[in-house]
């Protein structure tokens, strides 16, 4: 039992980071109000939570403008989707 749970990677275990990894596995990429929506969440509360993705190299992201508006756009890297599958193997593992 502790070989399975030790791929779980506590970077996913918040309901905000797992959502956002999930809707990147799916989506090439996308943009923070977009994401902002899909969540449900704050401003703050999705921010502290890319960050935090950010920081372990499971995200990029790109800010451009659209007119005069700032965009900011997420993607995951290959590292993060690496182990954002890994993490869902072991928990479908852990659940068998």
């Amino acid at each position: 039992m502790k070989s399975i749970i030790a791929n779980i990677n506590k970077a996913f275990e918040n309901k905000v980071r797992l959502g956002t990894m999930s809707i990147l596995m799916v989506n090439e990429s996308i943009d923070f109000n977009s994401l902002k929506e899909l969540l449900g969440v704050t401003d703050g509360n999705l921010a502290s939570h890319l960050k935090s993705l950010e920081k372990n190299e499971y995200i990029t992201y790109e800010k451009t403008f659209e007119g005069r508006k700032p965009k900011t756009t997420y993607t995951a890297t290959k590292l993060g989707k690496q182990a954002f599958k890994q993490h869902i193997t072991a928990i479908e593992k852990l659940l068998k």
